[in-house]
């Protein structure tokens, strides 16, 4: 494996790797007790959620120059939704609980609105980047890949980072993209 396929396959595992790392460490629900860990959490995920969006992104470009521009609008969507997600209801949830406030049904309520349209817009990516990958390296080399990115996308949206399907969807989507960053041929990965 050359150093460019080296550095793709980093690129697009990290993240989600690093991600399902912290989501162990996510409390099953916000009281007082969880609130400033909840906060901080979310505070180190902050520039880490974002870069989910590599693995669809760098694998459509790679794939097709169209596939790669529309994926780029969608995971930007993602970054830009999602992050709000993890503002709202981890940063400012958690603040809010650390204050003694007992009313967060609000914060919940746009964040879970908020991080719906990053979820839908990251299955989107995804969906388009599987396309754009099965199109250049054909569809049976990319099927296993496909099945654990779409698992894990479906359960990241159902189920943020809580442990265990939270970390489990990381881990899915890690192998997923993993296994699509390998799944082109070795001389198509060799021009990448």
């Amino acid at each position: 494996m050359d150093h460019r396929a080296r550095l793709l396959l980093a690129a697009v595992t990290v993240p989600p790797l690093l991600t399902a790392a912290v989501g162990l460490t996510h409390p099953p629900r916000l009281t007082f007790e969880a609130a400033h860990h909840w906060q901080m959490m979310h505070t180190v995920l902050l520039p880490v959620f974002p870069l989910l969006a590599l693995g669809p992104w760098l694998l459509a470009r790679r794939s097709s120059r169209a596939a790669g521009v529309v994926v780029g609008v969608l995971a930007f969507v993602y970054a830009c939704f999602y992050t709000s997600l993890d503002v709202v209801a981890g940063i400012t949830a958690g603040a809010l609980k650390h204050a003694r406030s007992e009313d967060l049904g609000v914060v919940f309520g746009v964040a879970t609105d908020l991080g719906d349209v990053g979820s839908y817009a990251y299955l989107a990516a995804s969906v388009l980047a599987i396309a754009a990958v099965a199109r250049a390296s054909g569809v049976l080399r990319t099927v296993p890949g496909a099945v654990l990115v779409l698992v894990g996308g479906v359960m990241f949206w159902q189920e943020h980072v809580y442990r265990p399907w939270g970390v489990l969807a990381m881990v899915l989507l890690a192998a997923g993209w993993g296994w699509l960053a390998l799944a082109r041929p070795a001389d198509d990965r060799e021009r990448a």
